[in-house]
């Protein structure tokens, strides 16, 4: 009895530790300039041309540079991003809209673990979630799969953009595709207006041009990316 209390103080613990984050969010330029590097870090990887090439054909890239998960027995995960929606005909970027990813899970699970993630939108109706007010879960509310790896790429079936969303993570020097069911994402609305300066919606700001000098680097690394895409 007395072990199982303890179990529970600790997980109590460090889901407070971990969601207490939320509440010291970091700034917009922040979120942009973490997302850079942790976008740079994973075209360092062999297998980055799959995702490129994914990318090239997508509606927009959703990048959360670091999503920690902690746990003992009851876990839970938040992360801080941004979305950025592409027009397909003009290659034009447009946003950032800045978001929010959350989750609890259960079972056996054990310590803290920080990863970077990338989620390819691949058609309009990804992209309406992520336009959307409302907090949506992946893997319920849209589709979303791991995204292919090398010659996986070319072997599933799934490839012809039949996912809505495809996820890559960078965990401990690792690149690799990412499940992320039961995921939720949610509009950080208070980003948006330190960003923007004004309270406009996800839809609204996902049609605003991403030529501003604090976002131009990230766009500049997506466009860098994309010309590894086969």
């Amino acid at each position: 009895m007395g072990r199982r209390v303890q179990r529970y103080g600790l997980a109590v613990l460090i889901l407070t530790l971990l969601l207490g984050s939320a509440a010291h969010a970091a700034s917009p330029d922040t979120v942009i300039n973490q997302a850079t590097a942790a976008l740079r870090e994973m075209a360092a990887e062999p297998d980055a041309a799959t995702m490129a090439s994914l990318i090239k054909e997508a509606r927009g890239v959703a990048i959360f540079p670091s999503v920690v998960k902690a746990g003992i027995f009851l876990g839970g995960k938040y992360g801080e991003g941004l979305v950025l929606q592409r027009d397909q005909e003009t290659g034009a970027w447009y946003g950032p809209s800045f978001v929010t990813m959350k989750g609890v899970s259960y079972g056996l699970q054990f310590g803290v673990q920080s990863t970077a993630l990338v989620l390819v939108i691949n058609n309009d109706e990804g992209m309406e979630r992520f336009r959307g007010a409302q907090e949506f879960t992946l893997g319920g509310d849209i589709g979303i799969a791991a995204g292919p790896m090398g010659r996986q790429a070319g072997a599933s079936t799934d490839v012809q953009l039949k996912s809505a969303i495809y996820s890559y993570s960078m965990s401990k020097g690792l690149f690799a595709g990412f499940s992320l069911e039961g995921a939720i994402i949610e509009t950080d609305h208070d980003a948006n207006r330190d960003y923007w300066g004004n309270a406009f919606s996800p839809e609204k700001i996902l049609e605003l041009a991403a030529n501003d000098s604090r976002v131009e680097v990230l766009v500049h690394e997506l466009e860098r990316l994309m010309d590894q895409g086969r």
